[in-house]
């Protein structure tokens, strides 16, 4: 099921948008609900990252002093 929303775009954005539609052979609602899904995916997504890893840090789950300076002289001894 789908619902209206209305929103305001700069003319310049507005403009971008009806030459994609043009080009893709899709109308600029189509274009705009597919933009609105792929941000609101990625930002769910990354949300949900950041507060696992607070999460993580909140129980003491990170990697100590030594760890980290080992992975980077293992990583500095690969590089070269």
């Amino acid at each position: 099921m789908s619902t209206t929303m209305t929103i305001r775009l700069e003319e310049d954005t507005k403009s971008r948008l009806d030459k994609l539609a043009d080009a893709t052979n899709r109308s600029r609602s189509f274009l705009a609900a597919e933009a609105i899904r792929e941000y609101i995916d990625l930002n769910e997504w990354q949300i949900g990252e950041v507060q696992k890893a607070l999460g993580e840090a909140d129980r003491g789950e990170f990697a100590s002093d030594a760890e980290v300076k080992d992975f980077f002289a293992n990583w500095q001894r690969r590089a070269g």
